[in-house]
């Protein structure tokens, strides 16, 4: 089972994206802009495939205002050779990409403005994977859309609209349900319409599915017989649902026993899957340890080392527990150091743990910070601990000092992120 993630990368600075607003939107500050969101996606690109990462999704401002009429670059000319070696970089790392527009990107929409932006907003992005010289498996994700008091006509506006599409658009696009309008049932019978593949949403379809219809698996096995050789294998998306939180909302982390059940769940299948959680890279680097049928220590231990301090900040019994935890090197307990490290994590922090896990990153910058860094700090942690600032604002201090003393450590840790 390959997994993948959606477009940010949690302890990994160079793959930070830049985004303008659009009144700085001049053309020197967009081709400066893409100029550093195309670095970022290269090194995106090389993480995931270092990491065993086989999908990723990249975000839709890589080109900022890519559909919009504030951009007037063309990029795909002035970065061609650029796109095109990133590319290359995701074939030979195997990591497939994809996209997926925003929720204003409304294909069925009664409004022709609407439309013709969802429209303009489609071929934008399947003319950044052509710019990359991706192929067909390559794709863009897109809803349905809008019910607008009548379901059915708008299910038949989507494929009329479908029809209208550039082919070269058209070859890219994949229809998703969602979860609240258009079930399972509603999105196959929109991709058998337009002869386009259907991604099955797993936590979608447990809010929002027919009572009497198939079984997920049923509907699983359906969506992949929408999936062409040409197309790649099959996608799925899960996601679970954050408890407390409105009905769709990702959680933070995937929790990994009914990740784990999931996977049991498709009895031998293996589509690609696309984790939608709050935490992205985190979470598909945990799902990969888990499934790793020749886990080894050391996978855990290159795992805690990202962690430890987001731990320590919060739950100094669970710190010490995972320590313990991996000084057997030959075994693999998997889901022992989730359950640890997420038990940790779903804590908040006190004063004196902040404190404690501030005062060890701040070793690692001491020796290099000025004398007038240090008195700086050390101010600020008083101010701390006398309630008057936040820990959010010590993590910031102590993110600008990693930088700017490259402390990789620390900056590829997840300390700052989570």
């Amino acid at each position: 089972m390959n997994i993948g993630y959606a477009s940010k990368t949690l302890g990994f600075p160079e793959g930070r994206m830049r985004s303008l607003v659009m009144r700085n939107a001049s053309d020197e500050r967009l081709v400066e802009a893409i100029r550093g969101n195309l670095s970022a996606l290269e090194a995106v690109i090389a993480y995931c495939g270092a990491n065993g990462i086989r999908l990723f999704r990249i975000g839709s401002d890589v080109i900022p205002f890519g559909s919009s009429p504030a951009n007037r670059l063309d990029w795909a000319r002035l970065f061609g050779e650029r796109l095109a070696a990133i590319g290359a970089l995701a074939v030979e790392n195997k990591v497939r990409l994809s996209m997926h527009p925003g929720q204003y990107t409304v294909l069925n929409s009664p409004d022709d403005d609407v439309v013709r932006r969802a429209v303009d907003d489609l071929v934008y992005h399947a003319a950044f994977l052509d710019a990359l010289g991706t192929g067909p498996e390559a794709k863009v994700v897109l809803h349905v859309g809008g019910a607008y008091g009548d379901k059915r006509a708008a299910l038949a506006r989507f494929v009329a609209r479908c029809g209208e599409l550039d082919a070269n658009v058209l070859r890219r696009l994949v229809v998703e349900n969602d979860d609240r309008l258009f079930t399972a049932d509603d999105a196959l019978a929109a991709s058998e319409a337009c002869g386009i593949p259907m991604v099955f949403d797993v936590l979608h379809h447990r809010l929002n599915r027919s009572p009497d219809g198939p079984s997920e698996l049923e509907l699983i096995d359906a969506a992949a017989r929408t999936w062409s050789t040409q197309d790649g294998p099959q996608k799925v998306h899960y996601a679970q649902q954050a408890p407390g939180r409105r009905l769709g909302s990702h959680t933070d982390t995937i929790d990994l026993d009914a990740f784990l059940a999931f996977a049991a769940s498709l009895e031998g299948r293996a589509p690609d899957v696309m984790l939608e959680v709050k935490d992205k890279n985190v979470s598909a680097l945990k799902c990969l340890n888990a499934l790793d049928p020749a886990g080894r220590t050391a996978a855990l231990e290159h795992a805690w080392a990202a962690y430890k301090y987001s731990v320590l900040e919060r739950d100094q019994k669970a710190y010490q527990q995972v320590r313990n935890l991996l000084k057997d090197k030959d075994a693999y307990p998997v889901r022992e150091f989730y359950r640890l490290v997420d038990g940790a994590l779903a804590r908040q922090p006190t004063t004196g743990s902040g404190r404690n896990a501030a005062q060890h990153v701040w070793g690692y910058v001491s020796r290099h910070a000025t004398t007038r860094e240090r008195a700086s700090f050390e101010r600020l942690m008083e101010r701390y601990e006398d309630g008057k600032a936040d820990l959010a604002a010590v993590k910031r201090r102590l993110a600008a000092l990693a930088e700017r003393y490259d402390q990789k450590y620390l900056l590829h840790s997840y300390y700052f992120d989570l």
